[in-house]
């Protein structure tokens, strides 16, 4: 059910993305809210949409046709960029799935993806208690009808990843 896959971009790819994300040039955008931007938690992230609506959305959807190739997709729904900056303790975030206008019923029939941009001490955690840590160039992958929930970090400065909603084959 829940698939992951490390060193999931050959290094020189990986690199090159990372320093793109983590580079102080790339576009990224307040969000009050992680699942939902009209939560009243304190909590907030930096977004940055790559692809959205059957078309991209940014320039940078070119630097992600690694990880597009490498998901034997066929058609994509949203990529998202997520970063969330350090915090004292280890922030939970709300359980949700991220297939936004896909029919409940149909959410079995989509794929979701998440790509670790750093390592750091935050994770992906499911509904049935699995979880993920955040370690770069790692892809974890699920069926977007399974609930799953981030976390904050407290031993780096930010937590990037990368979600990707699919159709798959």
């Amino acid at each position: 059910m829940v698939d992951i896959k490390d060193n999931f971009l050959e290094k020189e790819v990986f690199t090159g993305l990372q320093g793109l994300l983590l580079g102080s040039e790339f576009p990224w955008f307040y969000n009050k809210g992680i699942v939902d931007k009209d939560e009243d938690t304190g909590s907030f992230q930096f977004t940055h949409m790559f692809y959205k609506l059957d078309a991209p959305h940014s320039e940078g959807y070119k630097t992600l046709i690694p990880i597009i190739d490498k998901l034997n997709l066929l058609s994509l729904l949203r990529i998202k960029a997520n970063l969330q900056t350090k915090t004292p303790t280890l922030v939970k975030h709300t359980f949700h799935q991220d297939a936004e206008g896909v029919a409940v019923e149909k959410l079995k029939q989509w794929t979701n993806a998440i790509f670790y941009v750093n390592t750091n001490n935050g994770y992906t955690e499911f509904e049935d208690g699995t979880k993920v840590d955040s370690v770069a160039n790692r892809l974890v992958t699920f069926p977007a009808d399974i609930k799953h929930r981030g976390t904050s970090c407290t031993d780096e400065t930010t937590r990037v990843v990368i979600n990707f909603n699919y159709y798959s084959r």
